[in-house]
């Protein structure tokens, strides 16, 4: 399936890498209006065989800014707890967020939801399409300045014919063995942290008594979770049984590792798919070059621990899509595009940490490993502070972005969903890559240099509130459902751009003009 195709022009992206994450960041881009091809080595054939099966609540407010949580929903199955350890629970229910609970779905659901939005608007994709170089216009002094410049990506399509695409920015969106990361030479140090995994697709006669079943003893760990089509995915690691990736796999070796991690096998029986893996940590140490980004997996790896690989890569691309489209299109400069480094590869290095901790307190095999994992779990169970932190981690809700000197304290942070005055929700009018500014529930929007005054405060969603003169389609102006004297912007990602107490206009137009451009 193809989109109208684009000639690539200085004006365009090229996303090379169709999963999630390209989509997702593809199917932004194209809605703001900017041309989009997406370059991908694969036939055009959405795989059913997803290691990711968790969409966590960050996640899906970002999808649900994008109009596709609800349907998502509805697909999946939710659950609001999560046993680990045999003793400790994660408790979601409590998550500052709409969604209290992660999401049970196959990674290929997400992505076909993705792929028919990104066709919709337009990206032109090219399957069966390998990237065999990159190559770009010389950057002064460390960064990109005017929006002249391009990127030439060397491709050879199906037939094995070559061409030049070109482009005013790449994302390198490619996995693990990224064409693009290597093509700019940026390493990605790190090591493999356990070898030898099984992954099987199997059919259980015992029904799990949870959703997600997951646990781990000295030799062994096993996780198992539906495919909502009769199916289980068993991913599984035994100690004792470190061998090649190649080397074959059998189902009575799969139930031989869910017994020991789980207590018995279910009654698997008809595997329709086994494998190995073995499961990296790594990251590049910069996700940005000249005009040449990378996202998801080929930035940074990490162990399915927490199921935050997918989830990760998803909120890269928000993060650096609306950045692109408002710097392709004049409102911002290219040193906007800095802060994505700044802003996200903390983040990637913070999921690295986490999920490598929590894989290694299930593969707790010394006394003292099996007396630290108790500890955590006392503590987690009953210290209600630290229970909300790591579950704020996990579930991508809890960080937020650094901020200027002397920012106000909001600035930076995730802004949970809200009600708008006139009963509209702050991620509806985030929808189409907007800001919305929020200020106190006066009679009238604040009035900026070049927004005149409206009083058109009670739209429907997600036009909540006025729009401001020459930013109808950037910036939409709401009001609080409370009393709350603060006046917010906030990002199309749903972070705070910035905040003010005691804001009069002429403070908010500069926001405005510094923000929304």
């Amino acid at each position: 399936m193809n989109g109208t195709r684009h000639a690539t022009t200085p004006g365009s992206v090229i996303v090379v890498g169709s999963g999630p994450t390209g989509l997702l960041l593809a199917g932004d881009l194209a809605t703001a209006g900017i041309p989009v091809t997406v370059v991908e080595k694969r036939p055009h054939r959405i795989s059913n065989l997803s290691r990711a099966f968790v969409l966590h609540a960050r996640t899906l407010e970002q999808l649900d800014a994008r109009a596709l949580a609800d349907d998502l929903e509805a697909a999946g199955r939710p659950l609001d707890r999560l046993r680990l350890f045999g003793r400790l629970t994660v408790d979601l229910a409590t998550l500052p967020s709409r969604f209290r609970h992660l999401l049970v779905l196959p990674q290929y659901e997400v992505e076909k939801a993705l792929e028919r939005r990104a066709v919709a608007a337009g990206v032109d994709f090219r399957y069966e399409t390998e990237t065999t170089g990159v190559r770009q216009d010389p950057v002064e002094g460390g960064t990109v300045s005017g929006a002249e410049g391009v990127v030439a990506v060397d491709v050879r399509g199906p037939g094995g014919e070559t061409e030049t695409l070109r482009a005013a920015y790449v994302v390198g969106t490619d996995g693990m063995r990224s064409a693009v990361r290597e093509a700019i030479g940026l390493p990605f140090p790190g090591r493999s942290v356990i070898r030898s995994v099984v992954l099987a697709d199997v059919r259980l006669a015992e029904e799990p008594e949870t959703l997600l079943t997951v646990n781990a003893v000295g030799d062994a760990f096993a996780f198992l979770a539906p495919f909502g089509d009769g199916y289980y995915r068993v991913i599984g690691w035994h100690r004792g049984r470190n061998v090649p990736d190649g080397e074959p796999l059998g189902l009575d070796e799969v139930k031989e590792i869910t017994r020991l991690a789980l207590g018995r096998d279910f009654g698997m029986h008809e595997a329709r798919w086994m494998s190995r893996f073995h499961s990296d940590e790594r990251q590049a140490p910069a996700y940005r070059v000249g005009r040449v980004f990378l996202a998801g997996d080929a930035a940074h790896v990490h162990t399915p621990a927490g199921g935050q690989g997918m989830n990760t890569g998803l909120q890269d691309a928000a993060n650096l899509s609306w950045k692109l489209a408002a710097v392709l299109h004049g409102h911002r400069g290219p040193e906007l595009l800095d802060t994505y480094q700044a802003e996200r590869h903390p983040v990637g290095r913070a999921v690295l940490r986490s999920s490598g901790g929590i894989v290694r307190l299930a593969m707790a095999k010394r006394p003292w490993t099996r007396a630290l994992r108790a500890v955590l779990t006392t503590v987690l169970d009953h210290v209600g502070p630290a229970r909300r932190r790591a579950a704020g981690h996990v579930t991508g809700v809890g960080f937020r972005y650094p901020a200027p000197r002397g920012a106000h304290r909001l600035t930076g942070t995730r802004v949970p969903d809200l009600t708008l005055a006139g009963g509209g929700r702050l991620y509806e009018a985030l929808r189409g890559g907007r800001f919305v500014l929020i200020t106190p529930d006066t009679p009238e929007a604040p009035r900026t240099p070049d927004a005149p005054r409206t009083t058109d405060t009670q739209a429907p969603p997600p036009e909540t509130g006025g729009t401001a003169s020459g930013r109808e389609d950037r910036l939409t102006v709401a009001h609080w459902a409370s009393g709350r004297r603060t006046t917010v912007l906030v990002r199309p990602d749903g972070h705070v751009a910035w905040a003010a107490d005691d804001a009069d206009a002429a403070r908010t137009g500069a926001a405005l003009a510094a923000h929304v451009g």
